[in-house]
């Protein structure tokens, strides 16, 4: 079994999921357009170029994502995506990153359990939370 986040997203998808690729140095491996598939026929004329389903892999871990049918969207709320980064630049660079054009929640900051941790939701609206551990 595996567990990963999928994300919902109101037409940004593909643009979402290139920003993560660059950001978290991972790979997409799958990108499939409604209009590629068999929900081509119940997808809007302007939506069958959004994104129905993408897998992104960070090393052996999955985050995958959709545009949610216009009718279906519904904004992210109750949840984060957290990535435990080993490296405190490392955290420094996702956050930075990731906040461009976003809303901070909570500045990247050193706190007593880690050396870096921080709060915000990117410019897609994805909710994010970066945590880098204090060696034990």
């Amino acid at each position: 079994m595996r567990l990963n986040p999928h994300l919902t997203f109101n037409g940004q998808c593909e643009a979402a999921f290139k920003f993560y690729e660059k950001c978290l140095r991972g790979k997409i491996t799958m990108m499939m357009p409604y209009g590629n598939s068999p929900l081509a026929a119940q997808a809007p004329p302007e939506w069958r170029t959004k994104i129905l389903h993408t897998t992104l892999i960070v090393g052996v871990h999955f985050l995958q994502g959709t545009d949610a049918l216009p009718t279906d969207y519904q904004k992210p709320q109750g949840f984060s995506v957290m990535l435990n980064v080993e490296a405190a630049d490392e955290a420094d660079r996702i956050f930075n990153t990731l906040a461009e054009n976003g809303t901070v929640q909570l500045p990247l900051q050193e706190t007593f359990w880690a050396e870096r941790f921080g709060l915000l939701f990117d410019q897609f609206g994805t909710p994010w939370t970066i945590n880098c551990g204090k060696a034990a």
